[in-house]
């Protein structure tokens, strides 16, 4: 379920007061981290968004291979929205079946190392970082020593924000999944959303030719991120009389798997990365479908989970200071309307990535 990637799979440690450990390295006392408390959105049980609210909670403490981030800003995507609600129940199997297990929405992370464990050999205090972890809506998060990277120079923290879930999602469809070549045709449906703006740049770098399915509005903006060729869907249907692609990254699935299928080649791959168009029975049946008609066809009708990792965080931060890469966002907002801002990317028109500020 991503474009977040609802499908992609996250660990990391809960927001509950746990005893000082002493082997960290840090940039205060270990009893005075410890006493530390820090403003975190937070929601005990699964609901509204507007459920969300500021509050002033323990901060966390981390494990020996854990760092603790000061966070500066926090990249938000859909999967954060199904998070608080609950819903798809999917969802749960990572949040908690009955209640919220982490309560604090946030995948994505960019700040200022303030402790590392005993056992983290990568980082120290004051490093500037980004990466993924569980609740970086908050002062500080507890992030996995293999789920952070240094943060590339060219970038504020903002825009570094941006970058982990979304980015990742598009890598692992396009190089693992599709293994695309030069020259190869590209249709990204939802081009101008967070997976699918990272998805155009990712394609492009690999020697594609790629068409971005999105509304006029956006046009402009993915074909100055890379796009060749931008198809309206309010004007025009990309399943119906038109070219057949080698790859298609499907980030709404808007479109019934057989309209998909007509646009594709009879060999190309087709990726499917939402999962979210149907609930109920009709959602299992959209997951599963393209999973048990792929065998039987000559294309490849795929769904995929996207992992996070230290290695291809840094494929990303090489990208990103080449300049092959760029994050676009949206809007940014204030660690306190943190609820405004899942309510907006739920409107489901969103052009690149929603930032929050902490």
């Amino acid at each position: 379920m991503p474009q977040t990637n609802a499908s992609a799979v996250f660990t990391g440690q809960q927001f509950a007061p746990e005893p000082a450990r002493l082997s960290v390295r840090q940039t205060a006392q270990p009893s005075a981290i410890s006493r530390m408390t820090m403003k975190a959105i937070r929601h005990d049980s699964y609901g509204a968004i507007g459920s969300l609210t500021l509050r002033d909670v323990d901060t966390p403490m981390i494990k020996d291979d854990q760092v603790l981030v000061r966070v500066r800003a926090a990249g938000l995507h859909i999967g954060d929205c199904f998070g608080v609600r609950g819903s798809p129940y999917l969802m749960r199997l990572h949040s908690g079946l009955v209640k919220p297990k982490y309560g604090v929405p946030g995948f994505d992370v960019a700040g200022v190392v303030e402790a590392v464990g005993s056992k983290v050999t990568r980082f120290e205090p004051g490093d500037k970082v980004f990466g993924e972890c569980n609740g970086a809506c908050a002062e500080f998060a507890c992030v996995s020593e293999t789920k952070l990277v240094k943060k590339p120079a060219n970038l504020d923290f903002e825009s570094a924000a941006a970058v982990p879930t979304s980015a990742l999602a598009a890598l692992h469809a396009l190089r693992d999944v599709a293994g695309v070549r030069p020259g190869q045709k590209v249709l990204i449906n939802g081009a101008s959303g967070g997976v699918g703006t990272f998805a155009i740049q990712i394609a492009k770098s690999y020697g594609a030719h790629v068409t971005a399915v999105c509304s006029a509005t956006n046009a402009a903006m993915v074909r100055s991120i890379g796009a060749d060729e931008v198809v309206d869907y309010t004007r025009q249907d990309f399943t119906l009389d038109g070219p057949r692609y080698d790859v298609i990254l499907d980030n709404i699935e808007n479109r019934s798997l057989a309209d998909c299928r007509r646009a594709l080649k009879a060999d190309g791959c087709l990726i499917l990365n939402s999962g979210t168009g149907a609930s109920g029975f009709g959602m299992l049946v959209r997951l599963f479908k393209p999973l048990l008609l792929s065998p039987f066809a000559r294309q490849r009708l795929c769904r995929y989970l996207s992992v996070p990792g230290h290695e291809d965080l840094n494929v990303l931060k090489r990208m990103l200071e080449a300049g092959q890469m760029k994050p676009v966002i949206d809007k940014t907002f204030t660690l306190g309307k943190t609820a405004d801002a899942l309510r907006y990317i739920e409107n489901g028109h969103t052009s690149g990535k929603v930032v929050v500020i902490v």
